[in-house]
C-alpha cells in the first residue's frame, strides 16, 4: 500500500535552512542532504497521482470480480485524501502568490 507523503521538519534542519536564506543561499540545501520545496512538492504530487492509480487498479480488480471491497474503499479514500491535500496546497500557493502581487513596494 502507498502511504500518504508527509513532510517532517527537524529543528536543526530548520535552523540550517534559515541560516542559508539569511546568507542568500536559497538553493544550497540540495547538496547537503536537504531537499528543496519544489522537490518536496513534486514528491507529494507524485504520491497523490500514485494513490489515484492504485485506486483505479483496485476498482478494476473489483469490477472483474477478484477484488476485496474493503481494499477498494481504502484505496479510494486514500486517493480522495491525497487529492484534497493537493487542492489545499494549490489554494495556499495561489493565495500566497496573490498576496505577494498585492504588496506595495
Amino acid at each position: 500500500m502507498t502511504d500518504i507523503p508527509t513532510i517532517t521538519v527537524h529543528p536543526s534542519s530548520a535552523a540550517q535552512a534559515y541560516a542559508r536564506v539569511q546568507s542568500g543561499g536559497l538553493d544550497a540545501g540540495a547538496g547537503d542532504g536537504g531537499s528543496s520545496f519544489g522537490a518536496t512538492l513534486q514528491r507529494a504530487m507524485e504520491g497523490a497521482v500514485e494513490a489515484g492509480h492504485t485506486a483505479d487498479a483496485q476498482a478494476m480488480t473489483a469490477l472483474s470480480g477478484n477484488g476485496n471491497l474493503t481494499e477498494v474503499v481504502t484505496a479510494v479514500a486514500r486517493a480522495q485524501l491525497a487529492l484534497q491535500s493537493a487542492t489545499a496546497i494549490r489554494d495556499r500557493v495561489v493565495q500566497a502568490y496573490q498576496d505577494i502581487i498585492r504588496m506595495a513596494i
